[in-house]
């Protein structure tokens, strides 16, 4: 992060597209959190029967949705 004279040296573009991923996977769980918000609330007597959960079933099926990314192991 600092050039051999002290100065920091930051790479911007490196920054930028870690900003873009964050947005990204934020944008992403708020969708996974609205959808089981909504799961969990619906008073339709079955999700099946629930025009916004076969929605959301629908875009999750064409990709709209990411699938969640399996997180690598922590430390035993």
């Amino acid at each position: 992060m600092f050039a051999p004279d002290g100065q920091p040296r930051i790479d911007r573009e490196m920054l930028s597209t870690k900003a873009e991923e964050l947005d990204r996977r934020i944008r992403e769980l708020g969708v996974l959190r609205d959808s089981l918000r909504h799961a969990a609330a619906c008073p339709a007597p079955s999700h099946m029967e629930c025009p916004t959960f076969r929605r959301l079933l629908a875009a999750a099926a064409a990709g709209a949705v990411a699938a969640p990314r399996k997180r690598a192991p922590g430390p035993p």
